[in-house]
């Protein structure tokens, strides 16, 4: 009965976060109230109250570091915004026609994705499009695109999506080889979706106004670099202060936005508060789009609720008992994960198969890490970058579906006949 009710609550929660714009309930309130009532009837469903109360606290402990990660990325993308730090690459981009600027756009995120990951490249890059495209319905496109980049590009890079972290550090992968075969799917996985996508659209894009604030015209070009180029290395730096302090991503945001936040204070020192208000860190945080921190908040403990009652375990083990192919079983992963988050899924894959059955760098960790990596795209809440995407360009569950499902899915299995074309010709 636990059980039952639990996926139904899920599944309301789904639909009801789907029709957002129809219902015109905000979808974090929605995934809020989920997230709760999901964990409410497991508690009271369990016998064992305490057991129910670690294994919450033991969630809350992992997600919050996420939350973190994703406020410091976009109080750093913020704080750079508002000294026009992005006007620097802007002014070099002066292609004006959709289809150039569209391609220009996502091989940037495809490219940026593996060093700052996905999540980060897509708050980047979006951030960026808002200074090249003035009309908001035009710049959707260009997110949905964003968001299949960053995830195809984050899905050949061992620092590029939390899954492929996951599966280098229980050394099922190692960094030289998931490169090598992973690169040309992945980049499959991208194309697919941006070729058909340059047939449907054409013209040119009209630039934004320039809307500078009083404060930020009074920023020096030298302070804007000085912000811009900090910024940047701050988020470049974040996977190698997790590889070499082995302390995980927010801890690295942290700091980062810790030493950006006194160099600003030390650049406006001798301005009046009034003007060094509006280009400080404290004026940043209060513009970072918290509704889709809470949305992802929600999202992240309602299948942590899953988590915990053994229910993706046990979805994992029946398609592994009842799929015999290990292609189809990954394949069938990378579908669920535009649904479920990718991480229980390889967290659930890693304690299913171990390293005897399948050795370091075996084409099925290879195949998983692709699978899991790109499969989020399909759905806009399938993965981390989508729902950053969705909440800072207000992208509405189903006009994601009709626009780029279709073309993600079509992308996502051209560059899994790619791995499985390449496994049979090296067999």
């Amino acid at each position: 009965m636990m059980t039952i009710l639990l996926i139904g609550i899920f599944i309301v929660g789904y639909i009801c976060i789907a029709l957002e714009h129809t219902i015109n309930i905000n979808k974090a309130a929605t995934a809020l109230v989920t997230g709760v009532l999901c964990w409410v009837v497991y508690i009271l469903g369990t016998e064992d109250k305490e057991m129910v109360s670690e294994q919450l606290t033991d969630h809350l402990g992992e997600l919050s570091g996420i939350l973190f990660f994703l406020m410091g990325a976009m109080t750093i993308v913020e704080l750079i915004d508002v000294h026009n730090g992005f006007e620097i690459i802007t002014r070099r981009i002066t292609q004006k026609n959709k289809v150039n600027l569209l391609w220009i756009i996502s091989f940037i995120a495809f490219l940026l994705s593996p060093a700052l990951d996905n999540l980060t490249t897509t708050i980047v890059m979006i951030s960026l499009v808002r200074k090249l495209i003035g009309e908001p319905r035009e710049r959707l496109l260009f997110a949905g695109m964003i968001v299949i980049a960053s995830n195809a590009g984050g899905a050949w890079s061992p620092i590029g999506d939390v899954t492929t972290t996951m599966l280098w550090i229980g050394k099922q992968i190692t960094a030289g080889n998931i490169i090598k075969q992973l690169f040309l799917p992945s980049l499959v996985s991208m194309l697919v979706p941006l070729i058909i996508l340059s047939f449907q659209i054409k013209g040119v894009v009209k630039r934004s106004e320039e809307d500078k604030t009083e404060q930020a015209m009074m920023v020096s070009r030298r302070t804007q670099y000085i912000v811009f180029f900090s910024g940047i290395f701050i988020l470049l730096l974040v996977p190698v202060f997790k590889t070499l302090t082995h302390l995980p991503p927010y801890m690295g945001i942290l700091i980062g936005l810790g030493i950006l936040w006194i160099i600003t204070e030390i650049l406006h020192g001798d301005k009046d508060e009034e003007d060094k208000h509006f280009l400080s860190v404290t004026y940043a945080l209060r513009k970072i789009d918290t509704p889709s921190i809470l949305f992802f908040l929600g999202i992240l403990i309602s299948i942590a609720a899953l988590q915990s009652t053994g229910l993706l375990a046990e979805l994992a083990a029946w398609m592994t008992e009842h799929v015999k192919n290990p292609h189809t079983v990954v394949i069938a992963f990378g579908l669920l994960s535009s649904i479920i988050d990718n991480v229980p899924l390889v967290a659930a894959s890693q304690g299913m198969y171990s390293l005897a059955q399948f050795p370091t760098d075996h084409q099925f960790w290879e195949f998983l890490a692709y699978c899991t990596g790109t499969g989020g795209s399909i759905l806009i809440i399938g993965s981390a970058a989508g729902v950053a995407a969705m909440g800072m360009e207000k992208i509405s569950f189903v006009w994601y579906l009709k626009r780029f499902s279709l073309l993600a899915l079509l992308g996502y299995f051209a560059g899994a006949g790619i791995i499985m074309l390449l496994y049979y010709l090296s067999n």
